[in-house]
């Protein structure tokens, strides 16, 4: 399957806010966005013309394709499993993507971003309820819970992880020390902080 491969720094340009894709340097000075906040491109800086409401939808979905990594068949297979489920298909896809076990690694801490976060899980460095899983797209249910691998606790990754402290969603706990994290509860759409606007997406998916 293709991957993007170029800079990531040019997509959050691109999209015009920080989509965290290069984990601590998204939160220092040399954030390309912070030091050139203009979409990337010979016409970057030049008048943008008036977007339209097409537009407006097409990049909601791409800029929420490239917060959780997700090529364009991987996200309408998801969108159209959200559409297929009981109640409302924008809140739906956002708990699926949330739901992913490369993004519980991401929002446990255990990786600096959700690309770092695909890898470990497909190198194999997790379990869930004591089993290995290595699919980064593999759903997490309430009640889970996510663990290093004990021969990979002691790689350096993961020690430095104990070093640090940690703040999760209200929807799972975690224990540093343990390298040890679990999913409370299947999370509501308040307690999804991603700013995506969802209803858009499924506008366009609609037409």
């Amino acid at each position: 399957m293709a991957r993007y491969t170029d800079a990531n720094c040019r997509l959050c340009r691109r999209e015009g806010q920080k989509l965290f894709l290069k984990g601590e340097r998204c939160y220092s000075p040399k954030c390309a966005l912070e030091r050139r906040a203009f979409p990337p491109g010979q016409n970057g800086q030049g008048r943008r013309s008036k977007t339209s409401e097409y537009g407006l939808q097409l990049r909601e979905k791409q800029k929420t394709k490239r917060f959780y990594g997700l090529q364009e068949t991987q996200f309408r297979n998801l969108f159209d499993k959200a559409a297929r489920k009981q109640g409302i298909t924008g809140e739906n896809l956002l708990i699926l993507l949330e739901t992913r076990l490369d993004n519980v690694v991401f929002r446990l801490g255990f990786a600096s971003s959700r690309k770092e976060a695909r890898q470990l899980v497909t190198h194999g460095h997790f379990q869930v309820n004591g089993k290995k899983v290595n699919i980064p797209s593999y759903e997490v249910k309430a009640g889970d819970v996510i663990t290093v691998k004990e021969k990979s606790q002691s790689s350096p990754k993961f020690k430095e992880v104990k070093d640090m402290t940690i703040t999760v969603p209200s929807w799972m706990t975690v224990d540093v020390q343990k390298l040890e994290g679990k999913v409370v509860s299947i999370p509501t759409r308040e307690e999804i902080d991603t700013p995506i606007a969802e209803h858009l997406i499924v506008e366009l998916y609609s037409k």
